[in-house]
């Protein structure tokens, strides 16, 4: 129960929808309509809707008439399969904002904004902020169930492609669009994010609108609509890549989606992978992705787990073999075996897509310095040399040395739990660190279960230590955290049977 993401039982409530009804000005000032699609569950979490929430204004910004505030819950899993739930605590909430602030606020930096402004427009956008802490709540509502947090690289994932097709979409009002949402903005003077389109994305998006004498869409665009995309995200799509609307039919779209079928990717998958990479429906099978997927398969790459592989990563395919090269000639370096290397391959393809240069070498360097066993590390949790060492992995060094570990025992923690370093110092290590005071265990308890940082310090470490101290056993940090609740119950009456036993 550490950290494996489980499905979402069908039989909890996932989401409560939070309404904020038009008033009757707004409803009258309605013009034409464009759909924008999100995705909630229904009142007893058995079905994703994609539902379509039109709404315009006199500006034309298309935005939804409402709003979903996501609660989440979370459950233990019990011996028999049931599972009981809670509600998110409101400090993991509060934790959550501040999370999704930060990410905002870099999003918005990488725009050009300075940060007084990036401030200022956060500092407005409650609303939006909600609305994203909702969205979290929708992608990893699997983590949530097992009452685990979500590192910074996670919810950093899961905000940031959001945010890029916003940035899409609205182009150089989203400053706008962020603080009135989930109003329709208000333009005065928007702040300019990006210049305004190019006449080829113009040209492109017009395409696949363009319909024929019958009203009818381009086949391809027929094509993709019947495999669940909506004009909405075809559009999207060709914003960012205005080549995919010149893309045939049954010369490079619908080969390759057979493809996929084919390889075991669902049907309902195939729209985020176009989405994520659309330039896979322009390379050639026979010259280029068939031969890649093979030279890959020698790398190592689990050819059962195609389907895994490009869903988590579709760019992985349309990498040069000069780069596979580079990365696995830098793996087999660090000591990893070919096994190993495939695996890596197999589990996070994303590590392609780091430099080895200017991100993966200088990252082993550092973690080598710590003394942590860097090829472990990086067959355990690879996305940690995504991270930056100056932003993120030097405070949370800087951190456990000011608590008095050494820089050999923060190398053992860190080889024995690698996903230590990806989460947040103010909204987990330091608050988890804070009530571990209070535990009556010794620091080198942290040293041989680092997995502790990993728990929900309101849904797993707070309930189980007070149930620890309730009994007047004492348990090993692993025992208390790790066991399931059948198991953690049986050993703590175990316990206190023997303490009762010796007592005699």
């Amino acid at each position: 129960m550490l950290l494996t993401p489980q499905a979402a039982s069908s039989q909890l409530p996932i989401v409560d929808v939070a309404r904020r009804n038009l008033s009757a000005s707004q409803r009258r000032r309605l013009t034409r309509q464009a759909p924008i699609i999100f995705s909630l569950y229904s009142k007893n979490g058995s079905n994703v809707l994609k539902r379509k929430h039109p709404f315009s204004y006199r500006t034309q910004i298309h935005f939804p008439s409402k709003f979903f505030l996501c609660r989440a819950k979370f459950a233990d899993s019990e011996l028999d399969g049931s599972f009981s739930s809670r509600v998110v605590p409101p400090t993991l909430i509060a934790a959550e904002k501040e999370e999704a602030k930060a990410v905002l606020t870099l999003f918005f930096k990488k725009q050009g904004l300075s940060n007084a402004v990036a401030a200022r427009i956060i500092n407005k956008s409650d609303l939006f902020i909600d609305h994203l802490v909702s969205r979290l709540h929708s992608v990893h509502k699997s983590r949530y169930l097992v009452g685990r947090e979500l590192t910074t690289l996670e919810i950093r994932d899961a905000l940031i492609p959001y945010l890029e097709s916003l940035l899409e979409e609205h182009g150089n009002i989203l400053a706008d669009v962020v603080e009135n949402f989930p109003d329709p903005p208000i333009k005065d003077k928007p702040i300019t994010l990006e210049s305004p389109p190019d006449s080829k994305k113009v040209k492109a998006v017009s395409r696949v609108s363009e319909t024929g004498p019958a009203g009818e869409l381009r086949p391809q665009v027929i094509y993709l609509m019947e495999l669940g995309m909506d004009l909405e995200k075809i559009k999207l799509i060709t914003r960012r890549f205005p080549a995919f609307a010149y893309y045939s039919l049954e010369g490079k779209i619908k080969p390759v989606v057979e493809f996929l079928l084919e390889l075991g990717v669902p049907k309902s998958d195939i729209p985020i992978i176009l989405g994520k990479r659309p330039q896979l429906c322009g390379i050639s099978l026979s010259e280029n992705l068939i031969p890649t997927m093979t030279f890959l398969e020698n790398l190592g790459v689990d050819k059962k787990q195609w389907a895994k592989v490009i869903y988590r990563f579709p760019a992985l395919l349309t990498y040069s073999r000069q780069k596979f090269n580079t990365t696995v000639d830098f793996l087999y370096e660090m000591g990893l075996s070919p096994e190993d290397v495939g695996k890596i391959l197999t589990r996070s393809p994303t590590i392609i897509s780091y430099s080895v240069e200017d991100k993966l070498r200088p990252t082993a360097k550092y973690f080598r310095s710590l003394g942590a066993d860097v090829a472990l590390l990086l067959l355990r949790c690879p996305q940690t040399f995504g991270l930056s060492i100056e932003a993120n992995l030097k405070p949370v060094t800087e951190f456990f040395i000011d608590k008095g570990y050494t820089v050999k025992e923060i190398g053992t923690m860190i080889s024995r739990y690698g996903a230590l370093y990806t989460f947040s110092l103010a909204d987990n290590l330091i608050p988890k660190w804070d009530f571990f005071l209070t535990m009556d265990y010794s620091k080198s308890e942290l040293v041989k279960f680092p997995q502790y940082f990993g728990y929900s310090l309101e849904e797993r470490i707070k309930p189980r230590i007070a149930a620890v101290k309730e009994s007047g056993v004492k348990l090993l940090l692993n025992q208390v955290l790790s066991l399931s609740s059948h198991d953690f119950e049986k050993a703590l009456k175990k316990k206190m049977k023997k303490q009762l036993t010796d007592q005699v």
